[in-house]
Protein backbone atom coordinates (compact mmCIF):
# COMPACT_ATOMS: atom_id res chain seq x y z
CA UNK A 1 0.00 0.00 0.00
CA UNK A 2 1.14 2.97 -0.73
CA UNK A 3 2.02 5.84 1.63
CA UNK A 4 -0.47 9.51 2.03
CA UNK A 5 2.06 11.26 1.06
CA UNK A 6 3.44 9.42 -2.12
CA UNK A 7 -0.16 9.30 -2.94
CA UNK A 8 -0.60 12.49 -2.20
CA UNK A 9 2.17 13.67 -4.95
CA UNK A 10 1.32 10.91 -7.74
CA UNK A 11 -2.51 13.10 -7.49
CA UNK A 12 -0.89 16.26 -7.56
CA UNK A 13 1.87 15.07 -10.40
CA UNK A 14 -1.61 14.38 -12.54
CA UNK A 15 -3.60 17.45 -12.51
CA UNK A 16 -2.57 21.11 -13.61
CA UNK A 17 -4.09 24.98 -13.72
CA UNK A 18 -6.47 25.40 -15.60
CA UNK A 19 -7.10 28.49 -18.23
CA UNK A 20 -8.04 31.67 -16.79
CA UNK A 21 -11.01 33.70 -17.69
CA UNK A 22 -12.13 37.27 -16.65
CA UNK A 23 -14.67 37.99 -14.74
CA UNK A 24 -16.90 40.95 -12.87
CA UNK A 25 -14.97 42.09 -9.36
CA UNK A 26 -18.24 41.39 -7.35
CA UNK A 27 -17.93 37.51 -8.95
CA UNK A 28 -14.67 37.29 -7.86
CA UNK A 29 -14.53 36.33 -3.99
CA UNK A 30 -13.49 32.81 -3.76
CA UNK A 31 -11.48 32.87 -7.03
CA UNK A 32 -7.97 32.82 -7.79
CA UNK A 33 -6.31 35.13 -9.19
CA UNK A 34 -4.56 33.95 -12.73
CA UNK A 35 -2.51 37.43 -13.43
CA UNK A 36 -1.51 40.08 -11.28
CA UNK A 37 -3.70 42.40 -10.37
CA UNK A 38 -1.91 46.79 -10.64
CA UNK A 39 -2.99 49.39 -9.81
CA UNK A 40 -4.38 51.96 -11.90
CA UNK A 41 -3.86 55.01 -9.62
CA UNK A 42 -2.19 55.68 -6.18
CA UNK A 43 -4.23 55.48 -3.31
CA UNK A 44 -4.74 58.13 -2.17
CA UNK A 45 -4.56 59.62 -5.66
CA UNK A 46 -3.65 63.05 -3.77
CA UNK A 47 -2.49 64.36 -0.16
CA UNK A 48 -6.07 64.39 1.59
CA UNK A 49 -7.35 64.82 5.31
CA UNK A 50 -7.76 62.08 7.59
CA UNK A 51 -9.92 63.88 10.11
CA UNK A 52 -12.77 67.13 10.05
CA UNK A 53 -11.37 69.86 11.14
CA UNK A 54 -9.08 72.88 8.97
CA UNK A 55 -6.10 73.08 6.67
CA UNK A 56 -3.38 75.34 8.23
CA UNK A 57 0.24 75.98 7.77
CA UNK A 58 1.80 74.46 10.75
CA UNK A 59 4.26 77.33 10.82
CA UNK A 60 1.23 79.69 11.56
CA UNK A 61 0.63 77.63 15.12
CA UNK A 62 4.36 77.71 16.38
CA UNK A 63 3.16 79.62 18.81
CA UNK A 64 -0.22 79.08 21.03
CA UNK A 65 -2.80 81.32 20.84
CA UNK A 66 -2.90 81.73 17.05
CA UNK A 67 -5.63 83.42 15.45
CA UNK A 68 -6.44 82.40 11.31
CA UNK A 69 -8.23 83.72 8.74
CA UNK A 70 -11.02 81.05 7.09
CA UNK A 71 -10.65 81.34 3.35
CA UNK A 72 -12.92 78.46 2.00
CA UNK A 73 -14.04 75.01 2.31
CA UNK A 74 -12.56 71.81 1.08
CA UNK A 75 -15.68 68.85 1.28
CA UNK A 76 -14.33 65.25 0.22
CA UNK A 77 -15.25 65.38 -3.49
CA UNK A 78 -14.83 69.07 -3.98
CA UNK A 79 -11.13 70.58 -3.68
CA UNK A 80 -10.48 74.31 -2.90
CA UNK A 81 -9.25 75.77 -6.47
CA UNK A 82 -7.01 78.42 -4.22
CA UNK A 83 -3.77 78.27 -1.52
CA UNK A 84 -3.59 78.50 2.08
CA UNK A 85 -1.41 81.32 2.79
CA UNK A 86 0.44 82.97 5.78
CA UNK A 87 -2.81 83.32 8.58
CA UNK A 88 -4.88 81.51 6.38
CA UNK A 89 -6.72 78.25 7.26
CA UNK A 90 -9.20 76.54 5.03
CA UNK A 91 -12.44 74.64 6.21
CA UNK A 92 -11.78 70.84 5.68
CA UNK A 93 -13.31 67.20 5.89
CA UNK A 94 -12.34 63.55 6.03
CA UNK A 95 -10.95 62.39 3.09
CA UNK A 96 -10.81 65.59 0.92
CA UNK A 97 -7.74 67.06 -0.83
CA UNK A 98 -5.12 68.98 1.13
CA UNK A 99 -4.95 72.85 -0.31
CA UNK A 100 -2.15 74.27 -2.28
CA UNK A 101 0.11 75.46 0.61
CA UNK A 102 -1.36 73.78 3.91
CA UNK A 103 0.74 71.61 5.42
CA UNK A 104 -1.22 69.74 8.42
CA UNK A 105 -5.15 69.15 9.71
CA UNK A 106 -6.32 71.24 12.94
CA UNK A 107 -8.62 68.96 14.02
CA UNK A 108 -12.31 70.53 14.63
CA UNK A 109 -12.17 69.71 18.98
CA UNK A 110 -8.94 72.19 18.67
CA UNK A 111 -10.67 74.81 16.99
CA UNK A 112 -12.94 77.88 17.92
CA UNK A 113 -14.68 79.37 15.12
CA UNK A 114 -16.39 82.63 15.35
CA UNK A 115 -17.45 83.28 11.83
CA UNK A 116 -14.61 83.91 9.30
CA UNK A 117 -12.17 83.82 11.98
CA UNK A 118 -10.28 80.64 13.52
CA UNK A 119 -8.62 80.65 17.01
CA UNK A 120 -6.30 78.08 18.67
CA UNK A 121 -4.00 77.57 21.87
CA UNK A 122 -2.90 74.20 19.57
CA UNK A 123 0.38 73.53 18.11
CA UNK A 124 0.85 70.76 15.47
CA UNK A 125 4.24 69.66 13.31
CA UNK A 126 3.63 69.05 9.62
CA UNK A 127 1.88 66.15 8.24
CA UNK A 128 -0.09 65.73 11.37
CA UNK A 129 -3.50 64.48 10.30
CA UNK A 130 -3.06 64.01 6.47
CA UNK A 131 -2.64 60.83 4.02
CA UNK A 132 -0.43 61.29 2.05
CA UNK A 133 -0.94 60.57 -1.61
CA UNK A 134 0.72 57.29 -2.81
CA UNK A 135 0.45 56.03 1.34
CA UNK A 136 -1.57 53.00 0.91
CA UNK A 137 -0.04 51.70 -3.09
CA UNK A 138 1.24 53.97 -6.49
CA UNK A 139 0.33 53.51 -10.06
CA UNK A 140 1.72 50.65 -11.60
CA UNK A 141 2.16 49.05 -8.05
CA UNK A 142 1.24 44.99 -8.10
CA UNK A 143 -1.21 44.69 -4.96
CA UNK A 144 -2.29 41.14 -6.10
CA UNK A 145 -0.18 38.75 -6.93
CA UNK A 146 -1.28 35.88 -9.21
CA UNK A 147 -2.24 32.85 -7.21
CA UNK A 148 -4.24 34.42 -4.64
CA UNK A 149 -7.78 32.84 -3.57
CA UNK A 150 -9.61 36.64 -3.81
CA UNK A 151 -11.44 37.14 -0.22
CA UNK A 152 -13.47 40.30 0.53
CA UNK A 153 -10.46 42.39 1.11
CA UNK A 154 -8.58 41.64 -2.30
CA UNK A 155 -12.05 42.49 -4.20
CA UNK A 156 -11.86 45.92 -2.14
CA UNK A 157 -8.24 46.64 -3.12
CA UNK A 158 -8.79 45.61 -6.63
CA UNK A 159 -11.64 47.89 -6.83
CA UNK A 160 -9.68 51.05 -4.81
CA UNK A 161 -6.91 50.06 -7.75
CA UNK A 162 -9.97 50.85 -9.98
CA UNK A 163 -10.40 47.63 -11.67
CA UNK A 164 -13.98 46.44 -12.42
CA UNK A 165 -12.68 42.93 -14.28
CA UNK A 166 -9.94 41.09 -12.68
CA UNK A 167 -8.73 37.46 -14.27
CA UNK A 168 -8.63 34.57 -12.16
CA UNK A 169 -8.56 30.74 -12.56
CA UNK A 170 -11.54 29.05 -14.44
CA UNK A 171 -13.52 26.99 -11.48
CA UNK A 172 -12.81 23.38 -11.80
CA UNK A 173 -15.85 21.03 -13.14
CA UNK A 174 -16.41 18.50 -10.63
CA UNK A 175 -18.57 14.84 -11.85
CA UNK A 176 -20.05 12.92 -8.59
CA UNK A 177 -21.58 10.01 -9.13
CA UNK A 178 -22.03 7.75 -5.77
CA UNK A 179 -22.58 3.90 -6.22
CA UNK A 180 -24.85 1.36 -4.91
CA UNK A 181 -27.35 -0.82 -5.15
CA UNK A 182 -28.05 0.47 -1.11
CA UNK A 183 -28.68 3.95 -2.39
CA UNK A 184 -31.23 6.19 -2.32
CA UNK A 185 -32.34 9.55 -2.68
CA UNK A 186 -32.14 11.42 1.26
CA UNK A 187 -36.18 11.91 2.02
CA UNK A 188 -37.05 8.89 0.03
CA UNK A 189 -39.07 6.13 1.86
CA UNK A 190 -36.16 3.76 3.63
CA UNK A 191 -37.28 0.24 2.88
CA UNK A 192 -34.83 -2.82 4.20
CA UNK A 193 -31.04 -2.81 3.61
CA UNK A 194 -31.34 0.47 2.12
CA UNK A 195 -29.79 3.70 3.43
CA UNK A 196 -29.80 7.37 2.13
CA UNK A 197 -27.28 8.65 -0.11
CA UNK A 198 -25.06 10.84 2.15
CA UNK A 199 -21.81 11.24 -0.26
CA UNK A 200 -23.50 13.10 -2.97
CA UNK A 201 -24.23 16.02 -1.52
CA UNK A 202 -21.93 15.96 1.48
CA UNK A 203 -18.96 15.97 -1.53
CA UNK A 204 -21.11 18.43 -3.83
CA UNK A 205 -21.13 20.59 -0.67
CA UNK A 206 -17.57 20.26 -0.05
CA UNK A 207 -16.31 20.88 -3.57
CA UNK A 208 -18.73 24.09 -3.71
CA UNK A 209 -17.05 25.23 -0.55
CA UNK A 210 -13.61 24.63 -2.02
CA UNK A 211 -14.48 26.61 -5.71
CA UNK A 212 -15.06 23.91 -7.69
CA UNK A 213 -18.50 23.58 -9.88
CA UNK A 214 -19.94 19.83 -8.83
CA UNK A 215 -21.49 18.05 -11.52
CA UNK A 216 -23.88 15.62 -10.00
CA UNK A 217 -24.41 12.09 -12.24
CA UNK A 218 -27.19 10.01 -11.35
CA UNK A 219 -26.82 7.17 -8.55
CA UNK A 220 -25.35 4.19 -10.01
CA UNK A 221 -25.94 0.41 -9.11
CA UNK A 222 -23.48 -2.28 -8.46
CA UNK A 223 -23.51 -3.39 -12.42
CA UNK A 224 -20.85 -3.29 -15.15
CA UNK A 225 -23.19 -1.83 -17.59
CA UNK A 226 -24.07 0.49 -15.50
CA UNK A 227 -20.84 1.63 -14.40
CA UNK A 228 -19.55 1.67 -17.70
CA UNK A 229 -21.96 4.42 -18.73
CA UNK A 230 -20.01 6.90 -16.87
CA UNK A 231 -17.77 7.55 -19.65
CA UNK A 232 -20.09 9.43 -21.61
CA UNK A 233 -21.58 11.66 -18.71
CA UNK A 234 -18.45 13.40 -18.41
CA UNK A 235 -18.12 14.98 -21.39
CA UNK A 236 -16.81 18.82 -20.12
CA UNK A 237 -15.69 18.04 -16.80
CA UNK A 238 -12.43 18.57 -15.59
CA UNK A 239 -12.20 15.61 -12.77
CA UNK A 240 -14.12 12.16 -12.34
CA UNK A 241 -14.96 11.39 -8.33
CA UNK A 242 -17.10 8.42 -7.42
CA UNK A 243 -18.08 7.18 -4.13
CA UNK A 244 -18.24 3.48 -3.21
CA UNK A 245 -17.65 0.72 -5.06
CA UNK A 246 -14.08 0.97 -4.28
CA UNK A 247 -13.31 -1.98 -2.11
CA UNK A 248 -12.46 -5.50 -2.55
CA UNK A 249 -15.76 -7.16 -2.60
CA UNK A 250 -17.41 -9.46 -5.34
CA UNK A 251 -19.77 -6.14 -5.75
CA UNK A 252 -17.22 -3.88 -5.96
CA UNK A 253 -17.03 -3.05 -9.27
CA UNK A 254 -16.25 0.50 -10.32
CA UNK A 255 -12.23 -0.56 -10.99
CA UNK A 256 -13.09 -3.42 -13.11
CA UNK A 257 -16.06 -1.19 -15.21
CA UNK A 258 -14.21 1.87 -15.38
CA UNK A 259 -11.01 -0.15 -16.85
CA UNK A 260 -13.27 -2.01 -19.35
CA UNK A 261 -14.25 1.74 -20.75
CA UNK A 262 -10.13 2.88 -20.66
CA UNK A 263 -9.44 3.57 -17.38
CA UNK A 264 -5.86 3.36 -16.67
CA UNK A 265 -5.57 2.74 -12.79
CA UNK A 266 -2.84 4.31 -11.32
CA UNK A 267 -3.05 3.26 -7.58
CA UNK A 268 -5.59 0.98 -5.35
CA UNK A 269 -5.11 1.37 -1.71
CA UNK A 270 -3.57 3.65 0.37
CA UNK A 271 -2.00 2.63 4.11
CA UNK A 272 -4.18 5.49 5.84
CA UNK A 273 -7.60 5.22 8.38
CA UNK A 274 -10.29 6.10 7.72
CA UNK A 275 -10.07 5.20 3.65
CA UNK A 276 -7.83 2.85 2.46
CA UNK A 277 -9.79 1.60 -0.26
CA UNK A 278 -9.00 4.67 -2.79
CA UNK A 279 -8.47 4.87 -6.62
CA UNK A 280 -7.08 6.86 -8.91
CA UNK A 281 -6.19 7.00 -12.24
CA UNK A 282 -6.85 9.25 -15.94
CA UNK A 283 -10.39 7.76 -17.60
CA UNK A 284 -8.45 9.19 -21.34
CA UNK A 285 -7.05 13.01 -20.01
CA UNK A 286 -9.72 12.93 -17.22
CA UNK A 287 -8.08 12.70 -13.73
CA UNK A 288 -10.64 10.26 -11.59
CA UNK A 289 -10.56 9.61 -8.25
CA UNK A 290 -12.79 6.31 -6.89
CA UNK A 291 -13.56 7.63 -2.92
CA UNK A 292 -14.20 4.59 -0.51
CA UNK A 293 -18.55 4.47 0.16
CA UNK A 294 -18.20 4.62 3.87
CA UNK A 295 -18.75 8.56 3.95
CA UNK A 296 -16.26 9.47 7.11
CA UNK A 297 -14.09 7.81 4.70
CA UNK A 298 -14.98 9.58 1.80
CA UNK A 299 -14.40 13.02 3.38
CA UNK A 300 -11.22 12.32 4.91
CA UNK A 301 -9.96 11.12 1.42
CA UNK A 302 -11.39 14.20 -0.28
CA UNK A 303 -9.69 16.73 2.53
CA UNK A 304 -6.37 15.00 2.20
CA UNK A 305 -6.39 14.66 -1.72
CA UNK A 306 -8.85 16.11 -3.44
CA UNK A 307 -9.13 19.60 -1.90
CA UNK A 308 -5.27 19.84 -2.72
CA UNK A 309 -5.66 18.57 -6.45
CA UNK A 310 -8.30 21.50 -6.60
CA UNK A 311 -5.93 24.10 -5.28
CA UNK A 312 -3.66 22.98 -7.97
CA UNK A 313 -6.00 23.02 -10.80
CA UNK A 314 -7.71 26.55 -9.43
CA UNK A 315 -3.70 27.76 -9.63
CA UNK A 316 -2.90 27.95 -5.77
CA UNK A 317 1.08 27.83 -5.27
CA UNK A 318 0.92 25.79 -2.45
CA UNK A 319 -2.24 23.56 -3.03
CA UNK A 320 -1.24 21.03 0.50
CA UNK A 321 -2.44 23.31 3.65
CA UNK A 322 -0.07 22.02 5.94
CA UNK A 323 -0.26 20.71 9.44
CA UNK A 324 -1.10 22.31 12.43
CA UNK A 325 0.59 21.92 16.25
CA UNK A 326 -2.20 21.38 18.68
CA UNK A 327 -1.85 19.04 22.01
CA UNK A 328 -3.22 15.92 23.04
CA UNK A 329 -6.43 15.86 25.33
CA UNK A 330 -6.64 12.22 25.48
CA UNK A 331 -4.59 9.53 25.58
CA UNK A 332 -4.44 7.72 22.47
CA UNK A 333 -2.59 4.06 21.90
CA UNK A 334 0.18 3.22 19.66
CA UNK A 335 -0.46 2.89 15.99
CA UNK A 336 0.17 -0.06 13.21
CA UNK A 337 1.39 0.39 9.59
CA UNK A 338 -1.21 2.93 8.33
CA UNK A 339 -1.74 6.87 8.93
CA UNK A 340 -4.39 7.44 11.11
CA UNK A 341 -6.62 10.78 10.66
CA UNK A 342 -8.50 10.91 14.41
CA UNK A 343 -11.41 12.81 14.47
CA UNK A 344 -11.00 15.18 17.01
CA UNK A 345 -12.98 17.92 18.73
CA UNK A 346 -11.16 21.53 19.75
CA UNK A 347 -10.89 23.60 22.37
CA UNK A 348 -8.14 25.43 24.58
CA UNK A 349 -6.99 24.95 28.03
CA UNK A 350 -5.91 27.60 30.72
CA UNK A 351 -2.27 28.44 29.17
CA UNK A 352 -4.20 29.34 25.79
CA UNK A 353 -3.05 26.28 23.94
CA UNK A 354 -5.01 24.59 21.26
CA UNK A 355 -6.41 21.17 22.56
CA UNK A 356 -7.35 18.03 20.52
CA UNK A 357 -9.50 15.83 21.53
CA UNK A 358 -9.79 12.60 19.97
CA UNK A 359 -13.45 10.91 19.90
CA UNK A 360 -13.64 7.60 21.71
CA UNK A 361 -15.62 5.82 18.86
CA UNK A 362 -13.49 6.51 15.53
CA UNK A 363 -15.70 4.26 13.04
CA UNK A 364 -15.84 5.41 9.60
CA UNK A 365 -19.44 5.79 8.93
CA UNK A 366 -20.33 7.90 12.35
CA UNK A 367 -21.31 11.05 11.22
CA UNK A 368 -22.71 12.63 13.74
CA UNK A 369 -19.36 12.03 15.58
CA UNK A 370 -17.71 13.63 12.07
CA UNK A 371 -20.03 16.85 12.20
CA UNK A 372 -19.24 17.56 15.66
CA UNK A 373 -15.38 16.97 14.87
CA UNK A 374 -12.85 20.53 14.59
CA UNK A 375 -9.85 18.97 13.58
CA UNK A 376 -8.24 15.81 12.30
CA UNK A 377 -5.31 14.38 14.45
CA UNK A 378 -2.69 12.94 12.17
CA UNK A 379 -0.90 9.93 13.80
CA UNK A 380 2.01 8.42 11.70
CA UNK A 381 2.14 5.01 10.66
CA UNK A 382 3.76 2.57 13.83
CA UNK A 383 3.95 5.70 16.26
CA UNK A 384 4.20 4.67 19.89
CA UNK A 385 1.43 5.11 22.58
CA UNK A 386 1.21 9.29 22.99
CA UNK A 387 -0.65 10.83 26.52
CA UNK A 388 -2.38 13.21 27.07
CA UNK A 389 -0.56 16.54 27.00
CA UNK A 390 1.56 16.02 24.64
CA UNK A 391 1.80 18.13 21.13
CA UNK A 392 -0.05 16.28 17.85
CA UNK A 393 -0.30 17.45 14.38
CA UNK A 394 -3.78 18.04 13.76
CA UNK A 395 -5.14 18.94 9.98
CA UNK A 396 -8.00 21.56 11.45
CA UNK A 397 -11.42 21.43 8.86
CA UNK A 398 -12.55 24.75 9.01
CA UNK A 399 -9.07 25.97 7.50
CA UNK A 400 -8.77 23.21 4.78
CA UNK A 401 -11.35 25.45 2.24
CA UNK A 402 -8.60 28.64 2.89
Amino acid sequence: MLSVSEARERILDGVFPLPSEVVALTDACGRVSAAPVIARLSNPPADVSSMDGYAVRAADLSVQGARLTCIGSAPAGHPFAGAVGAGECVRIFTGAVVPSGADAILIQENAQAEGASVTTTTTLPPGTYIRRRGQDFVEGQEVIPTGRRLSARDIALAAAANHAWVRVTRRPRVAIAATGDELLLPGSGIGAGQIANSNTPMLAALLRAAGADPVMLPMLRDDMADLATLERMVDGVDMLVTAGGASVGSHDLVRCGLEQVGLKTDFWKIAMRPGRPLMYGHLGRLPFIGLPGNPVAAFVCSVVFILPALRRMAGLATPVVPPEHAILGADVPENDRRMDHLRAGLGHDADGRLVATPFAVQDSAMLHVLAQSGALILRAPHAPPAKAGEPCDIIRIDRVLE
